[in-house]
């Protein structure tokens, strides 16, 4: 959820910033305060367009934070972060977006630079905004599918995990088909090419690991006069008369002479003896060492004529040897697949047949199974409906007919959701039926079912109360403060209802300062709330009665939430 959030030099804000908490925050001013500029903020730090009209007039740069609280059952944003590298310590998101004046655009999550589509997959998956106005997520008929998956995923997921796996596969053979169905012209093309490339690999006669080793055969061969030099000046420094070994000798040799005389002599001396005898091993390594050594022109020029070749090759096959060698391989089995075209195709066919039989009896579970769960969506959406006054409406998951001829990734099933909300009415796709006032109550009854079954814990209303009032607004009301018990509530509302519900309560002021016209936003006391109550009521004067008429809706208010 979002629990601070920070404006600087957007558009009429100067500079705020307001803590959120759990639960419905009411947002209320008026009209021009700018409470659509907040949404506005959101949208941008949410990933949403922006422009240079946003920077305040005088400013270089506006500027928008947010942070927001994860808790770590909502793995989606954890694998969000693995996959694009992105820290997320202690439960915690910072999504950052500044616009300069010239019109650039600078992301930031938990400080590390990011691009707008990136900003943009993390901000929609912890914000859901919605206006009257907008073509919401859940009138989006592509998504009815996995909403209802989502709805009873326990029951649903295997079947549809064990589908898609059959689904994979029979795609993976299709690909391979299509593959082997060319055109005979490429076909023979590809044939020449493969047949050329193995044919040259093959004559390479390709040893693993045989870069490495000649390249540590030509290092010893271009070193030959250092390594001669070096191992001969320390062999002789060793052997021969008043050279180090015989100096060894004699000293171990006194030591031996005298080791009964005192411990320590002949600890000394056992120890000097064992050194003695270990260089003199060295010493004769160091000797057949040089022994073995010659240099050997003409393999030099062989080692790097080979691995002239094995560059010449890399630049074509891979960039080692076991790099084209696994290519070797590769077209191997290609090559074979072309020559054997017919009895290939005639497997693969038969495979395909197989999987496709399995894949449909699998999808025939699946779609079992969503039309159970369609059913108990449908009694659902349409007790929330009447809960909202729209008695009269009909819901409905609409499955298309099953075709079992061909398969899709979603398995047998198309649906969409329809709806009906005047009696007698057909039922048609629920965004081409609803006004704009039912649409709003729609919308409210398809998230309180759904806010439970997704990962979203923040969800914004901007005005989708709007052209609603008595009971029904009343009833928009209860069914948002539904929604925030499980899920954080942010909602615009000029309706008193609505406010009175709200667990805080922030005011948006439009106030002029130095010549300037700035938003302000402040949490509202309790006795502040009851005036801002009032002034929503009446829309003109506070009155004492407007008070008495918020003191009531606020002790209605109190006694619908103790009865949840």
């Amino acid at each position: 959820m979002i629990t601070e959030l920070s404006i600087k030099n957007f558009a009429i804000i100067d500079d705020i910033s307001i803590t959120f908490h759990d639960g419905l925050t009411v947002l209320t001013g008026e009209t021009g305060a700018g409470k659509s500029i907040i949404i506005d903020a959101v949208q941008l730090l949410t990933g949403g367009r922006g422009s240079v009209e946003f920077v305040r007039h005088g400013e270089k740069k506006a500027e928008i934070m947010g942070l927001f609280s994860i808790e770590s059952h909502h793995q989606h944003i954890y694998t969000l972060g693995d996959y694009h590298g992105i820290q997320i310590d202690d439960e915690m998101l910072i999504l950052e977006r500044i616009i300069t004046k010239q019109g650039k655009s600078i992301c930031r999550i938990n400080g590390k630079l990011v691009t707008l589509t990136i900003l943009r997959e993390f901000g929609q998956a912890v914000v859901n905004i919605h206006s009257q106005h907008d073509t919401i997520q859940l009138m989006d008929r592509t998504t009815h599918l996995p909403l209802l998956d989502l709805y009873q995923s326990e029951l649903i997921a295997p079947h549809k995990k064990e589908y898609i796996e059959f689904y994979e596969k029979y795609t993976s053979l299709y690909d391979k088909k299509m593959q082997l169905n060319q055109s005979e012209q490429e076909i023979a093309h590809r044939l020449d090419l493969l047949q050329f490339q193995l044919n040259e690999l093959e004559q390479a006669n390709l040893q693993v690991n045989e870069m490495e080793k000649l390249e540590d055969e030509r290092n010893k061969l271009q070193n030959f006069e250092k390594i001669h030099h070096t191992v001969k000046e320390a062999y002789f420094s060793l052997y021969g008369e008043q050279k180090g070994l015989e100096w060894l000798d004699i000293a171990q040799s006194s030591l031996q002479d005298g080791k009964e005389l005192d411990p320590f002599i002949e600890q000394k001396a056992e120890e000097l003896t064992n050194a003695y005898y270990q260089i003199e091993e060295i010493n004769a390594s160091l000797g057949d060492f040089i022994e073995q050594l010659h240099f050997d022109e003409a393999r030099l020029n062989e080692i790097e004529a080979r691995l002239d070749e094995l560059n010449r090759l890399g630049k074509k096959y891979g960039s080692t040897v076991e790099e084209m060698l696994d290519y070797k391989e590769k077209i191997s089995f290609e090559l074979n697949d072309i020559q054997d075209k017919d009895s290939h195709l005639a497997e693969i066919e038969a495979e395909m047949e197989k999987v496709k039989i399995k894949a449909i009896q699998v999808a025939k579970k699946l779609h079992s199974f969503r039309k159970k769960a369609a059913a108990q969506l449908e009694e659902e959406i349409k007790y929330e409906l009447g809960d909202l006054y729209l008695e009269n409406a009909s819901f409905e998951v609409h499955f298309e007919p099953v075709r079992t001829d061909t398969l899709s990734k979603n398995g047998l099933d198309y649906i969409t959701f329809r709806l009906s909300t005047n009696l007698g009415e057909p039922l048609k796709d629920m965004n081409k039926v609803a006004s704009g006032g039912e649409l709003s109550r729609v919308m409210l009854a398809l998230k309180k079912v759904f806010a439970k079954h997704d990962d979203i814990q923040t969800v914004i209303f901007d005005e989708i109360d709007t052209g609603v009032s008595g009971r029904v607004a009343q009833s928009i009301a209860e069914k948002m403060y539904q929604i925030a018990i499980s899920t954080q509530v942010l909602c615009i509302t000029h309706l008193p209802q609505v406010a009175a519900m709200a667990d805080q309560h922030v005011l948006i002021q439009k106030v002029e300062t130095k010549n300037r016209t700035t938003t302000i936003m402040k949490e509202l006391t309790d006795n502040a709330k009851v005036n801002e109550l009032g002034k929503m009521i009446t829309g003109t004067k506070l009155t004492n009665t407007a008070i008495e008429h918020s003191e009531e809706l606020l002790e209605l208010t109190r006694s619908f939430k103790q009865s949840i």
